[in-house]
């Protein structure tokens, strides 16, 4: 763990955003922060560098998760892991499909919580069978939403800790 903070240190900050952002776990909700707290971003930079990296990976995501699970599928392993996250991606997440379809999509990335990011909006995608053309729009609007909350949230609490 110390080796990547200490990576992230050493390369310039718009371009540890970017990874950060391009990250499952932490996505923009953690580069957003990281920008302008640490790396001292401006605000505008922090979420465009974010935005941009958040939406690289769901790109790949959309193109090749059919493929590549398929793939996997064939191992025990793989399809043990696929059948689990296809079972519950699709119980948690049917109703509100069904009643919004792709409005619940953006939401649900939009919502800056831990696992309704890009990442999992990709995967939810994927398991409704959704097209690249309209997952990857309705992604990429949910991913600006939440860009706007962080990016509005941090700056609420640089100012209220340091105004």
């Amino acid at each position: 763990m110390i080796h990547l903070i200490e990576f992230f240190y050493s390369i310039p900050g718009w371009l540890a955003t970017f990874l950060l952002a391009m990250s499952p776990i932490f996505e923009l909700r953690g580069a957003i922060p990281l920008a302008i707290g640490v790396y001292g971003l401006s605000p505008l930079e922090a979420y465009l560098i974010s935005v941009v990296g958040n939406l690289v990976p769901v790109v790949f995501l959309l193109l090749y998760l059919e493929p590549v699970s398929r793939r996997l599928m064939r191992y025990r392993l793989g399809k043990a892991f696929f059948t689990w996250l296809f079972t519950r991606t699709y119980r948690n997440h049917v109703e509100k499909h069904r009643k919004y379809g792709l409005l619940a999509l953006t939401f649900f990335v939009a919502l800056p919580l831990p696992v309704t990011g890009a990442w999992t909006g990709s995967a939810i995608a994927f398991i409704f069978g959704l097209k690249f053309r309209q997952a990857f729009p309705a992604i990429a609007v949910g991913v600006c939403i939440a860009g706007v909350i962080v990016t509005a949230s941090v700056i609420g609490v640089i100012s209220i800790a340091f105004g």
